[in-house]
C-alpha cells in the first residue's frame, strides 16, 4: 500500500512537471478595429475556438501599413487585413494570404433623403475616411457600378472616422457617405437612404488570414490550427445568431439592437470554409496593381497559398 501511495505521488508530480509543456502556443494577430469586419477574430477569442486548438491568440489593433511591416519583421505572427498582405506580397515582401473569412466588403453608401439611387449622385459630394483607404476604394467601385464616374463626376472629401462621416451626411455637408453596419439601420431613423451595398455587387475577399512565408515552412501545424479555429468560428457565426450577437455586444461594445442589425445585414458574407474566391482575389490584385502602378501581370499564386487550408477543410469536412 505504501508503494502505491508513493507511485501516486510520483505520477502526480510528473503531471505537474509536464503540464507547462502543453501550455497554449502564444501568437499575435493584427486587426484594424473592433468591428464586424474582424468578428472572426473576436468570436474565436471570446468563444474559445483558438483555445480549443491549443492557441493563445493576442489580437492587436494596428492600421494596415503598420501590420504589413510588423508581419514582415516577425513582430506579429498573423494578420486578418487581407488586401494589405496581397499588396505586400506584390512588393516582394515574404508573406501570403492563406484564407478568406469575409467574402465581400461590408461597406454601404448612404445618401441624403432626396437621393434615391447612385445615378442621382452625379456632381455631388462623397465622404470617405481617407483617400486610398478600403472605404474609399469600395465607395468608388459602388459609384462606378451605379453609373457615376468617381474621378470626374464626384467631389470626394476625406472625413476620417465613421461617426464624422455620418454626422457630415446628416448635416448636409456631404450628399453621400460610405459607412459600415450598423449605420445602415441607424440611417433609416433619419430618413437617409441606402443606395448601394458592396456585397450585393461584388464577391471579393475582404478579411482573412495572412502570414510570413517563414511561418508556413517552420510551423505548418500552428498555421493549420489557426485555420481550423477560424473556420470553426465562422461556422458558429453563421449558425448561432443569438450567441454571435451576444459576443458582438461584449467585444464591439455596442448595444444589442445595433449588434442584431449588424449581424442580420452581414451574416451572409462570412465564408463557410475559408476558400479564397479566385475571381475576387484577381480584383484585389488588380486594385493593387493600379494603386502601385504595376504593369506586369500578377498571378494569384504569387500572393496566396491555400495548400494548408485544403488540408484543414478535408479534416473538418466541407459544409454544403
Amino acid at each position: 500500500m505504501q508503494m502505491i501511495k508513493q507511485m501516486s505521488v510520483s505520477i502526480l508530480a510528473l503531471f505537474c512537471f509536464v503540464a507547462p509543456l502543453h501550455a497554449a502556443d502564444k501568437v499575435r494577430m493584427s486587426i484594424s478595429s473592433l468591428d464586424v469586419s474582424f468578428l472572426t477574430g473576436g468570436v474565436g477569442q471570446k468563444r474559445g475556438f483558438f483555445r480549443d486548438e491549443g492557441l493563445d491568440v493576442e489580437l492587436i489593433r494596428m492600421n494596415a501599413n503598420i501590420s504589413v511591416t510588423a508581419l514582415s519583421t516577425g513582430d506579429i505572427d498573423y494578420t486578418m487585413i487581407f488586401g494589405s498582405v496581397v499588396r505586400g506580397a506584390m512588393r516582394g515582401l515574404p508573406m501570403k494570404v492563406l484564407a478568406c473569412f469575409m467574402d465581400s466588403s461590408t461597406h454601404i453608401l448612404i445618401a441624403r433623403p432626396e437621393f434615391k439611387s447612385v445615378r442621382d449622385l452625379k456632381g455631388k459630394t462623397l465622404g470617405v475616411s481617407t483617400i486610398g483607404a478600403t472605404s474609399d476604394v469600395a465607395a468608388r467601385m459602388m459609384m462606378k457600378h451605379g453609373g457615376v464616374d468617381p474621378e470626374r463626376e464626384l467631389k470626394i472629401v476625406p472625413l476620417g472616422a465613421e461617426r464624422a462621416r455620418f454626422g457630415a451626411l446628416r448635416e448636409g455637408i456631404v450628399d453621400v457617405a460610405v459607412v459600415s453596419p450598423p449605420a445602415d439601420s441607424e440611417a433609416t431613423k433619419y430618413g437617409l437612404n441606402v443606395v448601394s451595398r458592396f456585397y450585393e455587387i461584388y464577391k471579393m475577399p475582404f478579411t482573412g488570414l495572412g502570414t510570413h512565408l517563414k511561418k508556413l515552412t517552420e510551423k505548418p501545424d500552428e498555421v493549420k490550427r489557426m485555420l481550423k479555429a477560424m473556420i470553426r468560428t465562422n461556422r458558429f457565426i453563421r449558425q448561432n445568431r443569438d450567441g454571435t450577437i451576444q459576443t458582438m455586444v461584449e467585444w464591439m461594445k455596442i448595444d444589442r439592437e445595433s449588434a442584431a442589425a449588424t449581424y442580420d445585414s452581414t451574416r451572409r458574407v462570412f465564408s463557410e470554409d475559408g476558400t479564397i474566391p479566385e475571381a475576387g482575389l484577381k480584383l484585389v490584385i488588380d486594385q493593387g496593381r493600379d494603386a502601385m502602378k504595376i504593369e506586369r501581370a500578377v498571378a494569384n499564386s504569387e500572393v496566396s497559398d491555400m495548400s494548408l487550408l485544403r488540408e484543414v477543410q478535408k479534416e473538418l469536412g466541407r459544409q454544403k
